[in-house]
C-alpha cells in the first residue's frame, strides 16, 4: 500500500513553517475528496495532472479536461497494474495501452514521461501544440501517432482505438493460444484501452464490443472515463442509455469505480479483478470529472483550452510544488514512477530467460515462436506466385482467380490472418472450419468471422497489424460499395502505414441485379486519391498474381484489390511482372492514331474496341492500368512511352465516375450518374461501355477534336 506523509513531496515542505503546513493541510481537508494526509499515490495524482496543467497552458491549449480527470487511472495503470518497459518499448509480451479517446493525448504523454521512456523528454513534452514553424518538430502530436515509441496505435477518430484494442486482443489471444506451454506462458499480453463517451457512442466502436464479446476477449479490458460530458455539453442531452446494460447485453463482464479521481487503489482493485474474471472481456465504469478541480470543471467548458490560474496554484500548493515554477516534477513523485524503469527491465530479463529454458524443453515450437517474432514467413508465397499457370483462369472472374490464390498463400504464409464480412462465399475466400479463431473451435486458428462490421473489420485489422511488425498480416473482405463503411478504418491503417490487404470484389455494375445501392460508381476515386494506400484493379488472373505479388511486398501500407464478379473477357499480353509498372501497353499498333486505357473489368471491352477501330482504319493501342500509383513512380521516358504527350488522342474506358484519369488522357468514357438494376451486359450496352458503347463514343469524340492536338484541346468527358 502507498505510504502517508504530509507534504513531503516537493518544493515548499523544505522551507515551509509550520504555520505553512498548517495552511495547506486545510487546504487538503477543504478541496473536496482528497484526505487530510495525502499518500504517496495522491501525490503522484497530483503530479500528473500538475504536469498536464503546464502542458495545457504551455502554448495556451489542448484537450486537457479528461487527462486531468483520468490522472487516478493512468497512476493506477502506469504504477501498480500493467507490465511494460519504459527501457524497450517494443518489448514483445509487454501489455499494450490503448488511448481510444485520443485528443486527450497529453495524458499518454505525460505518463511516457513519468515512468521514463527515453524518449519522452521534457523538451518533447514542452513541444506539445507547438506551433511547429521554421521546421520545428516535436514527438507530442495532437493525437497520438504510431511511429512513436510508447504509442500502440493511432488513435483520434473516435471508436477507432476501441476497434484497434480488440485487433491487439485477438492477436494476443492466438499467439497465446499458439505458443503457451504448461509451465511456460510466453505469452501474457493484456490489452487495456480508455474509452471516452464519444468512443462509445461510434459505429465502429459498437461493432467491435459485439464481436469481442463474442469472442469471449478475456485478455482486453476497456476503462470507461465516465465523466457525463461530452464536447458540446451534457452526456445526457444526447444520450441516456444505461450503458452497463449495454455492455452485458453484449457479453462482457462489467464492474463499477465509484471514485476515480481520487481513489487510486480502488482503480487497482478492480483492474486486478479484472484479470481473474474469464470467458468474457471487462467493461471498467469509472467515474470522474473532467476538469477535475478547476473553475469549470463538469462542463463542455473544460474539454480543452487553458484553466484558470486559481485553481492551478491550489493543485500545485496541494502537491507541495511552487505555483511559479513549470516542468519540473517533485523529486519523490518522479521517483516514484521511476521505479516502473528498472521494474519493467526485470519483467522482461525473466521473460528472457523463460525463453531460454523454453527453447530447451520445446527446441521446434521456440524456434517457430522466433520466427513470428521476427515476422519471418519465408518465400514458398512468392514461388507460387511466380508459378502458377494463368491460363487456369482463362474466362474467369477476377475475383476467382483471387480465391484460388487466397487458399494458396494462406497454407504457406503463417503470417497471414483475417477473413470477410458475411460475405465470403460471395467473395470466393474460403477457409477451414478448424482454423476459425472462435472460443468454440481454438484461439490458434486465423481465420476470423467478423460478422456484418465492415467498418470494425479494417480497424480490427489495424490493430492485428500493429500488434508486431511482421507477426500477421491481415486481410479483409466484402463488397467493393461496402468498403464506404470501411472507409475510415482503412484510411487509419494507410495514414498509420499498416500493412492489411483489403479484398474488393462486385467492383463495378457487372454487379448486376443487387441494383445502383451495390455499383460502386465513385468508391475507387476514394481509394485512387488516399495517400499510401494501394489500390489495384488487375484485369484477368494473370494481373491478380501480379497484384498479389505487389500487395504482400508492401510492408508500409494497406493494399485494396478492386475485382470482378463476373468472367471476363481475352485480354493479350497481360503480365504479372508488368502489374508493377502500374501501366503497361497490352496492343502496340504501328502509326497509332489513339490510345484507349482501362482497368479491371472494363479492360476486355476496350481490347475489342480497339480491334474494330484498327480494322475500320483508326490504329488503336490498348493500355492496361491496374494502379496509378505504381505507373507515377517510373520514370519519365517510361511514363511518356506509355501515354506520349504528343496531342495523340488518350481515352480512359472505366465503369467509374472518371475523376482521377484526367493527369494521364485526354478524356475519359466513363459514368455520370449511378448504375442500374439489370445484368452485366445489360448495364455495359445501357452506359454506353461495351465494344460498340466504347467505339461510338470515340468516334464522336474524334469527330470533334478534328484533327487537332488533344492535349492542347483538354480533357473532357466524353
Amino acid at each position: 500500500m502507498p505510504s502517508t506523509a504530509p507534504l513531503t513531496n516537493g518544493f515548499l515542505t523544505n522551507a515551509a513553517s509550520a504555520q505553512d503546513v498548517k495552511s495547506l493541510k486545510a487546504t487538503n481537508a477543504q478541496i473536496k475528496g482528497w484526505r487530510e494526509e495525502l499518500d504517496d499515490d495522491d501525490y503522484a495524482v497530483l503530479a500528473l495532472r500538475n504536469l498536464i496543467f503546464d502542458i495545457c497552458h504551455q502554448n495556451s491549449g489542448g484537450h486537457g479536461g479528461s487527462a486531468i480527470g483520468m490522472a487516478a487511472i493512468g497512476v493506477a495503470l502506469y504504477k501498480y497494474v500493467m507490465r511494460y518497459n519504459p527501457s524497450s518499448p517494443d518489448w514483445f509480451d509487454r501489455d499494450r495501452f490503448v488511448l481510444s479517446n485520443g485528443h486527450a493525448a497529453m495524458f499518454l504523454y505525460a505518463l511516457n514521461h513519468l515512468t521514463g521512456f527515453d524518449n519522452w523528454t521534457m523538451d518533447e513534452i514542452k513541444g506539445y501544440g507547438s506551433a511547429k514553424t521554421d521546421g520545428y518538430k516535436t514527438i507530442c502530436h495532437a493525437h497520438p501517432e504510431i511511429e512513436i515509441p510508447g504509442v500502440e496505435v493511432t488513435t483520434g477518430p473516435l471508436g477507432q482505438g476501441i476497434a484497434n484494442a480488440v485487433g491487439l486482443a485477438i492477436a494476443s489471444k492466438n499467439i497465446a493460444a499458439r505458443y503457451n506451454r504448461p509451465g511456460y506462458d510466453v505469452s501474457q499480453s493484456r490489452i487495456y484501452a480508455v474509452s471516452g463517451d464519444g468512443c462509445l457512442m461510434e459505429g465502429v466502436a459498437l461493432e467491435a464490443i459485439s464481436l469481442a464479446g463474442s469472442l469471449e476477449l478475456d485478455n482486453l479490458v476497456l476503462i470507461y472515463d465516465n465523466n457525463q460530458v461530452t464536447c458540446d455539453g451534457p452526456l445526457d442531452w444526447i444520450n441516456t442509455e444505461d450503458v452497463n446494460a449495454k455492455m452485458r447485453a453484449s457479453n462482457w463482464h462489467v464492474l463499477e469505480v465509484a471514485d476515480g479521481n481520487y481513489d487510486v487503489q480502488a482503480i487497482v482493485s478492480a483492474l486486478n479483478y479484472a484479470k481473474v474474471l474469464k470467458g468474457k472481456p471487462v467493461f471498467i465504469n469509472v467515474r470522474t470529472v473532467i476538469g477535475l478541480g478547476t473553475q469549470v470543471a463538469g462542463t463542455y467548458k473544460a474539454h480543452h483550452g487553458v484553466f484558470d490560474k486559481e485553481s492551478v496554484e491550489i493543485s500545485k500548493r496541494l502537491a507541495g510544488q511552487d505555483p511559479s515554477v513549470t516542468h519540473v516534477v517533485p523529486a519523490n513523485s518522479l521517483a516514484y514512477f521511476r521505479e516502473r524503469k528498472s521494474h519493467g527491465e526485470s519483467l522482461e530479463a525473466s521473460w528472457d530467460s523463460l525463453l531460454v529454458k523454453y527453447g530447451s524443453d520445446h527446441p521446434e515450437l521456440a524456434a517457430d515462436f522466433s520466427r513470428t517474432r521476427k515476422g519471418e514467413n519465408g518465400t514458398e508465397w512468392l514461388d507460387i506466385l511466380k508459378e502458377i499457370d494463368s491460363t487456369q483462369f482463362k474466362g474467369k472472374a477476377t475475383r476467382d482467380a483471387n480465391g484460388v490464390l487466397v487458399e494458396k498463400i494462406w497454407k504457406t504464409y503463417p503470417a497471414l490472418c483475417g477473413g470477410g464480412a458475411d460475405l465470403v462465399n460471395s467473395n470466393k475466400v474460403s477457409y477451414s472450419e478448424t482454423d476459425v479463431f472462435h472460443p468454440t473451435v481454438s484461439y490458434a486458428g486465423r481465420y476470423i468471422r467478423y460478422g456484418i462490421r465492415e467498418h470494425a473489420m479494417a480497424a480490427i485489422s489495424n490493430g492485428l497489424a500493429a500488434y508486431n511488425p511482421g507477426t500477421f498480416l491481415p486481410i479483409t473482405a466484402t463488397f467493393f460499395l461496402f468498403y464506404l463503411y470501411a472507409a475510415p478504418g482503412v484510411r487509419m491503417g494507410a495514414l498509420s502505414h499498416l500493412p492489411v490487404i483489403h479484398i474488393a470484389t462486385h467492383d463495378s455494375f457487372a454487379e448486376g441485379q443487387n441494383g445502383p445501392t451495390h455499383q460502386p460508381v465513385e468508391v475507387d476515386s476514394l481509394y485512387r486519391a488516399m495517400p499510401n494506400l494501394t489500390y489495384i484493379r488487375p484485369a484477368d488472373g494473370e494481373e491478380v498474381i501480379g497484384a498479389w505479388m505487389l500487395a504482400m511486398s508492401k510492408r508500409d501500407g494497406p493494399s485494396l484489390l478492386s475485382l470482378g464478379r463476373d468472367p471476363v473477357g481475352h485480354v493479350p499480353s497481360t503480365n504479372r511482372y508488368n502489374v508493377a509498372k502500374g501501366a503497361y501497353v497490352v496492343i502496340d499498333v504501328p502509326d497509332h492514331k489513339l490510345t484507349l486505357a482501362s482497368a479491371g473489368t472494363n479492360l476486355h471491352y476496350a481490347v475489342a474496341a480497339s480491334e474494330s477501330l484498327t480494322k475500320s482504319g483508326v490504329p488503336t493501342r490498348v493500355v492496361s492500368v491496374p494502379s496509378f500509383e505504381h505507373f507515377d513512380k517510373q520514370d519519365a521516358e517510361y511514363r511518356n512511352s506509355v501515354f506520349p504527350l504528343d496531342g495523340t488522342p488518350i481515352v480512359s474506358v472505366e465503369e467509374y465516375v472518371a475523376t482521377t484519369w484526367a493527369r494521364y488522357v485526354t478524356a475519359s468514357a466513363g459514368m455520370t450518374t449511378f448504375g442500374y438494376s439489370a445484368s452485366n451486359p445489360s448495364n455495359y450496352d445501357r452506359f454506353g461501355l461495351d465494344s460498340k458503347g466504347i467505339e461510338r463514343r470515340v468516334r464522336e469524340y474524334l469527330k470533334d477534336l478534328n484533327g487537332i492536338n488533344a492535349r492542347l484541346a483538354g480533357w473532357r468527358q466524353i
